[in-house]
């Protein structure tokens, strides 16, 4: 269905990706398979891949790789993400919510980085050659806080 829909320049597949999932979650919510592919629709942009990589979320699942088709491979950043969506239950934020929703979990690590959103993990606070020194941050305890370029004096 999305492969027409590509050829249409400069609308890339993660945009079509994201709408063709917000569609389906609110079409009809009396088409089961509407609503659970929405769901399960995850959408990698360079915020999502790089927070994975900054946190060390992908070296921890020996998935070290640049973003691109990779974050779609098996072990990629959407597999990973799949993953952690089905260890959240995202009733409890909202029991509307089916309990195993990946784009969920995927929108929500890209608004932790969204300038647009909670603006914390980005290259706009980040200097991409050092580790992130932001100690307010509430996953700084947790993140391995890794540079996306090497470092000039490392």
């Amino acid at each position: 269905m999305l492969d027409p829909l590509r050829q249409i320049d400069g609308v890339g597949p993660k945009l079509w990706n994201m709408m063709l999932a917000d569609l389906l979650l609110v079409g009809d919510p009396e088409r089961e398979r509407w609503t659970t592919t929405g769901a399960s629709m995850i959408a990698i942009d360079t915020l999502v891949h790089n927070f994975l990589h900054r946190t060390g979320v992908l070296r921890r699942f020996n998935s070290d790789h640049a973003y691109g088709p990779a974050c779609y491979a098996t072990n990629g950043c959407a597999e990973i993400i799949s993953g952690l969506a089905e260890r959240i239950d995202a009733r409890e934020f909202n029991p509307a919510n089916p309990a195993f929703f990946p784009r969920f979990v995927q929108h929500a690590l890209w608004g932790f980085c969204a300038a647009s959103a909670w603006d914390i993990c980005n290259g706009n606070r980040i200097d991409d050659r050092w580790a992130c020194e932001n100690r307010y941050c509430p996953a700084f305890a947790d993140c391995d806080r890794l540079p996306l370029k090497n470092n000039p004096a490392g």
